[in-house]
């Protein structure tokens, strides 16, 4: 901040030498010097006509009318009070508009110019460092960032890339903070100048493959899985790839290719590892979507779902699908929410999908299936909305579902 106010005053300085400079050349034109030149040059005239006049014998005393020449000259010199007073007001000439520059230069400066969101700004971009270590501290020491120290580390980020724009690694941090914060645009856009700085980098193909996954633009994902699948084929592959080609196989219900890239990871962790659990309950849920779980018949509901010929879907809606109790009683027993795919397609719902407390899905003798595009994410909006509702069905038979109906 230091070399800021010394270039502003720099700056403000040589405004005023040019505000002063015609001030003072004007003056100067019109100084006193002036007219003692012209007070000069008319006793000269006046002297060679009184040596005429007398040579032709029109002057009868020439030294008296000289006398009274020089005396009317003196009469013009003006007073000194005179000349210091021209000499100050040459001053303030000069002084006011000089002022007015500097008071006015830093007065807008201090009303429009948002100097304390300017030092806030470069007081948060010298804090990058200890913002980072913060954020990277190993997992179990209590450190974690609160989210105005999250914007903080971004913004500083931002400002250190713009002029660091060949810092891949920067550009790394950015990509896995709009990820964290679920900023997709910061995401996508800070893993694709990661990627093409360092393209070969496992660690920047990872990021950018897992920020195009969660985009909502087909393209990007497809773009996603080929880089995920062009890194499972390595000698080492990272476990958390085969995670992300588990989740997205998982989602799109491809169940059996979510399967086997669980039991990869089983392989690659041991079962001594605490997430193996874990992997082994995912394992059951999509062995249950498929049909192949020993409970699957009598403690889950199969819901095969197909679009009636009219129905025309918005490419970022979500699919809904609840399971209530025969009479058709609007709260749900069970729900899940799914990304639309390609239809027909079957969900299976389970226990795990319960939404009442103490009340299981598998408690129920008989039940009805409602299924649901949702075009805003609120389930509260049902305007505009496709559905389409199954006939009553005893727990464990497969149940069919046609959307073709709107609210």
């Amino acid at each position: 901040m230091t070399l800021f106010w010394i270039a502003t005053l720099i700056l403000v300085t040589i405004a005023c030498v040019f505000i002063a400079i015609p001030l003072i050349q004007r003056k100067a034109n019109n100084d006193t010097v002036l007219r003692d030149e012209l007070n000069k040059a008319f006793y000269k005239d006046r002297l060679s006509e009184l040596e005429e006049e007398t040579q032709e014998g029109l002057v009868g005393d020439q030294s008296e009318l000289i006398a009274d020449l020089k005396q009317s000259l003196l009469d013009d010199i003006p007073e000194q009070g005179k000349a210091v007073e021209a000499r100050q007001m040459s001053t303030l000439a000069v002084l006011i508009p000089s002022v007015l520059v500097v008071v006015l230069s830093y007065g807008l400066y201090a009303k429009f110019g948002y100097y304390d969101k300017v030092e806030q700004w470069q007081n948060i971009s010298a804090n990058l460092p200890d913002l980072t270590r913060k954020l990277m501290a190993p997992a179990g020491q209590g450190v974690q960032l609160t989210d105005q120290e999250m914007q903080d580390l971004t913004l500083s980020l931002r400002t250190r890339l713009y002029y660091q724009p060949e810092d891949s690694t920067g550009w790394l941090l950015l990509g896995r903070i709009g990820l964290a914060n679920r900023d997709m645009q910061t995401a996508v856009g800070a893993m694709k100048h990661a990627y093409a700085l360092e393209p070969t980098d496992g660690d920047i193909q990872l990021g950018y493959a897992q920020a195009l996954m969660l985009s909502d633009d087909e393209m990007d994902q497809n773009q996603a899985r080929t880089m995920l699948e062009r890194l499972a084929s390595r000698d080492y592959v990272d476990l958390r790839v085969y995670s992300l080609l588990a989740f997205d196989a998982f989602e799109r219900a491809e169940y059996q290719a979510a399967i086997d890239y669980w039991r990869r990871m089983q392989q690659m962790i041991g079962p001594n590892d605490a997430r193996y659990q874990m992997l082994t309950r995912s394992i059951a849920s999509a062995e249950r979507s498929l049909g192949q779980g020993s409970d699957a018949a009598a403690d889950s509901v199969q819901v095969t779902i197909s679009l009636g010929g009219n129905v025309s879907l918005p490419a970022d809606a979500v699919l809904i699908v609840s399971v209530h109790t025969a009479d058709g009683a609007p709260m749900p027993v069970a729900a899940a929410r799914y990304p639309l795919s390609q239809f027909p397609r079957t969900v299976v719902l389970d226990d795990s999908n319960s939404m009442i407390q103490g009340r299981k899905l598998s408690d129920l003798d008989s039940l009805m299936v409602r299924v649901r595009v949702d075009r805003d994410g609120n389930v509260a909006t049902k305007q505009g909305d496709w559905f389409g509702e199954s006939e009553a069905v005893n727990l464990g038979q497969p149940v069919e579902v046609v959307i073709d109906k709107q609210y």
